[in-house]
């Protein structure tokens, strides 16, 4: 693989709140010392009640979102239901696994809403997947938990949950070098389903915290 493929260094955070999940990633794509693209997206919707983040190889993230969108959607036709959070952890751990000797290189969360509620997960490389109610991957991580430990609290709900995700970012922001760019946050909810917030009213909270 080409070093042009990859992603650097990256932080993202996924939150599980008591009424959904949020996601919140920064924007920067960087090729050693030099910043690639300014607004990666690094939020993908999976189905209308699953997200998911992905960190590292550019390429490898963006073939690996599209095959699990894929079979998500194939077993939504097929049985004429949506496929639960664990179920779709699993499957993308098992297609992980399958190529772990020529593997993804991708750290991945993906979380959602299904009738258990909401449920988060993070997948290695190797399909190794951990469900937990607060996780960040990345370069910036390290900082990004030292908020996430200070100020998460798994009874907030959507709204203090995407404050403190914005904050996580942002304090990574501050001290990874390979992060920046601007925030990106996406929530995910029974009632409206997987939601990119708007940049504006990302800003808006941003400038609260200040």
């Amino acid at each position: 693989m080409n070093d042009k493929d990859r992603l650097k260094g990256t932080t993202t955070v996924g939150v599980t709140c008591k009424d959904g999940i949020v996601f919140a990633t920064e924007r920067r794509a960087s090729m050693g010392n030099l910043i690639a693209h300014k607004v990666a997206d690094k939020i993908f919707k999976i189905d209308d009640h699953i997200g998911a983040t992905i960190a590292g190889s550019v390429s490898d993230a963006q073939k690996l979102m599209g095959y699990i969108s894929a079979e998500v959607a194939l077993y939504r036709l097929r049985n004429g239901a949506p496929m639960s959070v664990e179920a779709a952890a699993n499957m993308t751990s098992n297609i992980l696994h399958a190529s772990r000797f020529y593997p993804y290189y991708v750290q991945t969360l993906l979380g959602g809403v299904d009738e258990k509620g909401p449920a988060l997960f993070s997948l290695d490389p190797s399909g190794g997947v951990i469900k937990d109610l607060m996780i960040s991957t990345g370069s910036g991580s390290p900082v990004a938990y030292g908020v996430l430990e200070d100020r998460y609290n798994q009874e907030m709900d959507i709204e203090e949950g995407t404050s403190v995700v914005i904050r996580a970012i942002k304090a990574a922001m501050e001290r990874d070098t390979y992060s920046g760019n601007g925030i990106k946050v996406a929530t995910i909810t029974k009632e409206e389903g997987f939601k990119i917030l708007p940049d504006d009213e990302v800003a808006k909270k941003i400038e609260e915290l200040n």
